[in-house]
């Protein structure tokens, strides 16, 4: 959703019913075809499996503090240092 330039707000009530569909479906959501979730909203694209795993959700929090495996070791190294 970061990508499509959709405001937090919009892509937040979109995941949510993405959730629903896959919990309905009884499927991860990186397993949901693409024209369901267009179905949910058309702006959706292809880019969107790019961060639908858990691992790549992880991946993707590249800011200071994220959770990107990076953000975390740097943290870590920091705190090292800190000692």
């Amino acid at each position: 959703m970061r990508e499509g330039n959709i405001p937090f707000r919009e892509a937040h009530h979109i995941t949510g019913r993405a959730v629903k569909l896959a919990e309905n479906e009884n499927v991860p959501m990186a397993k949901l075809p693409l024209e369901a979730l267009q179905a949910i909203d058309p702006r959706i694209d292809a880019r969107v499996y790019n961060v639908l795993t858990v691992d790549a959700s992880v991946a993707s929090r590249t800011s200071h503090g994220g959770t990107a495996p990076e953000q975390v070791r740097a943290r870590i190294a920091e705190a090292r240092k800190a000692k």
